[in-house]
C-alpha cells in the first residue's frame, strides 16, 4: 500500500461522511473528524497498554490480543479523513516534516 492508496480511501470516505450527514459545506465535518481522531487515538493508546501489559486486568480480559495494528490503521485513516475534507496534501506535509526531522541530525 502506499500514500496515494490511503489518499484515495479518504477521498471516498469524505464523500461518503458528506452524504452521511447530509452536509453541503464540507468544513462542518471538520470538527466530527477531529474529535473521531481522538477517539481512535484513545482506543490506540488502550491497545498499547493492554500490549505493554499495563492496562487494568478486567480491560485486559475483555480486549481482543491482535487489535493492535487496526487501531493504528484507524488513527492514520481518520487523519488522512481529516487532511482530506481540509484540502491538505498529505504526502507533501509528510514530506516537509520528514526533512526537517533530518536536518535536525544533521
Amino acid at each position: 500500500m502506499n500514500l496515494s492508496e490511503l489518499k484515495s480511501f479518504a477521498q471516498k470516505e469524505h464523500q461518503r461522511l458528506q452524504k452521511y450527514y447530509h452536509l453541503s459545506d464540507k468544513k462542518q465535518l471538520n470538527l466530527p473528524i477531529t474529535v473521531k481522531i481522538m477517539e481512535e487515538l484513545g482506543e490506540l493508546c488502550n491497545e498499547v497498554l493492554a500490549s505493554s501489559g499495563l492496562q487494568r486486568k478486567e480491560k485486559l480480559a475483555q480486549m481482543e490480543k491482535d487489535n493492535l495494528a487496526e487501531e493504528f490503521a484507524d488513527v492514520i485513516l481518520t487523519t488522512f479523513n481529516l487532511a482530506e475534507n481540509m484540502g491538505v496534501d498529505i504526502e507533501q506535509g509528510l514530506k516537509k516534516k520528514m526533512e526537517k526531522i533530518e536536518k535536525r541530525y544533521v
